[in-house]
């Protein structure tokens, strides 16, 4: 019974150990990442810095000919966040003066005004990135679609993303 007990415990400890060890670097910060601190908080330095280096692989992926010059500027372009379009915070004083029905209205008004905004930011870059698709050889949009799909599931945490293509293989 001594032996059996020592023994669980001895497991348990190990096991608790190992857990930690491996759950730490999923814990800890996202060095590669986008992501710093604490969640929802990002850097633009490190955001502008992995975007320019992923724009950089793709460019190169894709062997731009100097007459695509100008579609691929204008595509990075339009594809860089508007410093503008950040969202911003109600006045904390303003909505304490406010009574909950003024105070709920006046928060839906921010959020359809927010809304607007990202959609026509979405708007704008899905128009820039059907231009400069269009201006692409055959074999270019194969590289880019592959790409694209890539960096589509990486942003929705989906397994596409994070290096690896998605299936698409048909059954």
């Amino acid at each position: 019974m001594k032996q059996t007990l020592k023994t669980l415990v001895l497991v348990t400890a190990l096991g608790t150990a190992a857990l930690a060890a491996v759950a730490q670097p999923m814990m800890g910060g996202h060095e590669e990442g986008m992501g710093a601190g604490r969640m929802g908080q990002r850097d633009p330095a490190k955001m502008g810095a992995m975007m320019a280096k992923r724009a950089d692989a793709l460019k190169a992926q894709l062997k731009l000919t100097p007459e695509q010059e100008p579609a691929w500027n204008a595509w990075v372009s339009a594809m860089k966040p508007d410093a503008k379009s950040k969202p911003q915070r109600p006045n904390r004083e303003e909505l304490d003066k406010l009574s909950t029905p003024e105070r709920i209205d006046k928060m839906r008004a921010l959020r359809n005004e927010q809304h607007s905004a990202m959609m026509a930011e979405m708007d704008k870059r899905d128009q820039a990135t059907k231009t400069f698709y269009a201006s692409l050889n055959a074999e270019q949009k194969k590289v880019f679609d592959n790409q694209h799909m890539r960096m589509a599931g990486h942003e929705r945490g989906q397994a596409g993303g994070a290096g690896k293509a998605p299936n698409t293989a048909k059954p």
